[in-house]
């Protein structure tokens, strides 16, 4: 099971595009206890913008601007 957001999720982009590693999809968003932890999870359930470059650990890749 994946993290409900994940089809949506700027991070699967990032990962396809070879801007971040796999490992964030690994760590984070392909079991519910890992997803759960994921910062951009908490912050779409909660309705709460955040910027598309918000890793799942909560920290900002300024080298993945759009």
């Amino acid at each position: 099971m994946s993290c409900p957001w994940y089809s949506i999720c700027p991070s699967r982009r990032f990962e396809r595009e070879g801007r971040i590693d796999r490992s964030w999809k690994r760590g984070y968003c392909r079991t519910m206890d890992n997803w759960r932890n994921c910062q951009r999870y908490q912050l779409e359930e909660k309705g709460i913008p955040h910027p598309d470059n918000l890793l799942p650990d909560g920290k900002i890749d300024e080298s993945i601007r759009e």
